[in-house]
């Protein structure tokens, strides 16, 4: 089968590799549709120590099965199509056992821990089945937006956090397509107006394509001036930062009103992630200062049923199919900012999307 490899930093290698073969407790599913995540690009540019290389890198991916271990646990036929909560846990340790399986002591995530899904096939680790983190997709959902799920549960899970009422204004500051995962997944759990900062232009422009009622240029416009207008100086009831950089991290606290929520949603770099803030702002406006870090099952599941009903506009956010073997090409439509979610077709489906 024709494989995506991580080797070591800039050495991503499109590689022939023997089809895996069903192990004890295992599905093997046929990929059909892989979606290429920022921190894919991140790895090939700086490298990731958690990527035990070499190993086939992608964890959102979507497939059909196409063989069950009799052992593997779950109700599973062949032809289901499936999507995961793609970091694996343990089942075992405090984080589990209270129900926080996606801040797992040992979590071992696809495409980093276990062969990921940017190949023609696919096994899903019986630990995984164990932990319920294959989640059956409804057959009528086309593969590229199936592939979606897992960056919109991590979406679903920022929001989950944020106690959203109907008709909240929410603010989201980068408009990558995290960024615009983000607003989407707030309008459909009842935002009544979004805002969104953005510094690169051609990804403010995409913003207007996803219900954005108001962009902001923060190089050239006063942020907080607009936000004082648009809220009648209250300033808005969520911040979602989804861009990886410590200045809008810093600022959003003044820009969301008192009791409001701040989400630290992109990570910074290792090493450039300490931040500088007001901490008088914090204790005196009582806002709650949170994280948020991948999904759960839970979360993907939401996610799906959020893709099913088209209460979110995946079709945008895929924004460019590409055959598995052109990598290359989706990591340099990704760095220009010109895709949002590139998805990668293995070569046996390319002719069917």
């Amino acid at each position: 089968m024709q494989a995506i490899v991580y080797h070591a930093p800039g050495d991503i290698r499109v590689e022939e590799l023997p089809k895996p073969s069903l192990q004890d407790g295992e599905l093997l599913v046929h990929v059909d549709a892989c979606a290429v995540c920022g921190t894919d690009l991140k790895s090939k540019h700086h490298g990731n120590p958690r990527i035990k290389a070499p190993l086939i890198m992608g964890h959102e991916f979507t497939g059909l099965i196409e063989e069950v271990s009799p052992t593997a646990v779950g109700d599973w036929r062949v032809g289901d199509r499936v999507v995961m909560a793609t970091s694996i846990s343990c089942g075992e340790c405090f984080y589990c056992n209270s129900g926080y399986r996606n801040l797992c002591a040992k979590l071992a995530p696809m495409g980093f821990s276990y062969p990921g899904g940017m190949a023609e096939y696919v096994t899903i680790p019986a630990i995984a089945l164990r932990g319920g983190h294959v989640v059956k997709v409804p057959a009528h959902v086309e593969p590229q937006f199936a592939a979606l799920a897992e960056p919109t549960s991590c979406a679903v899970n920022s929001l989950s956090q944020c106690n959203i009422k109907q008709g909240d204004t929410v603010l989201i500051m980068g408009a990558g397509p995290m960024g615009l995962l983000n607003a989407v997944v707030a309008k459909a759990f009842g935002a009544g107006k979004l805002i969104m900062s953005e510094l690169n232009e051609l990804r403010r422009n995409q913003g207007k394509n996803f219900g954005i009622d108001v962009l902001i240029d923060p190089a050239n416009e006063n942020t907080a001036d607009i936000i004082k207008r648009e809220t009648n100086g209250v300033g808005v009831d969520v911040v979602i930062v989804a861009a990886p950089a410590a200045k809008p991290q810093e600022e959003a606290l003044s820009l969301v009103r008192k009791q409001g929520t701040v989400v630290l949603f992109a990570s910074l770099p290792a090493g450039k992630s300490n931040l500088t803030i007001d901490s008088r702002l914090l204790h005196y406006g009582e806002i709650h200062l949170i994280g948020s870090s991948d999904s759960t099952p839970e979360h993907v599941k939401k996610a799906v049923n959020l893709i099913e009903t088209k209460k979110i506009p995946v079709e945008k956010i895929a924004s460019h199919l590409l055959p598995l073997d052109q990598i290359e090409k989706g990591f340099e439509l990704m760095q220009s900012g010109e895709a949002l979610r590139v998805v990668l077709i293995p070569p046996k489906t390319s002719t069917n999307v």
